[in-house]
């Protein structure tokens, strides 16, 4: 398993067992405990630190795009562990190094976590979330451009 995708799977799991108890935990303990526990082989123990707080430090911003990504999904009724992906991807697709993590590896990986740890139609979920997303992230960025060209 790659570095960076041990490291999503650590942090997924960390804001799953965050999620799950209604945030009622420390999520820094939590992400300690697993990164001690499943990260014995990870290369740079800064890049799943940094997602993490990346994450935590955009969770509004991450949730409205997860429901303008599923419209007709309340985040509420989205299975904790597909949010939680769904939380990973649009960061890394919003906020990540472009070069570092290109859009379509962003898609891909985490597609590759619901596969691991999400029920039957996470895969497809997931990549339709994703997907939508992506497209609308490069609407604006086309416009933007537009505009400014102009």
């Amino acid at each position: 398993m790659g570095s960076r995708h041990l490291s999503r799977s650590i942090v997924l799991q960390t804001l799953y067992e965050w999620d799950f108890s209604k945030q009622n935990k420390d999520v820094k303990e939590i992400f300690q405990r697993n990164l001690k526990s499943l990260g014995d082989g990870l290369s740079n123990k800064k890049y799943p630190e940094e997602l993490l707080g990346g994450i935590l430090g955009q969770w509004d911003k991450l949730d409205k795009l997860i429901l303008s990504g599923a419209p007709e999904w309340p985040l509420g009724q989205i299975n904790i562990i597909d949010r939680n992906i769904l939380r990973i991807g649009i960061f890394e697709l919003l906020f990540a190094d472009s070069k570092e993590v290109p859009p379509k590896v962003a898609i891909n990986e985490c597609v590759e976590l619901a596969k691991t740890f999400g029920g039957d139609s996470s895969r497809r979920f997931v990549n339709g979330v994703l997907g939508t997303v992506y497209r609308e992230m490069e609407e604006v960025i086309n416009k933007k451009e537009k505009n400014d060209s102009s």
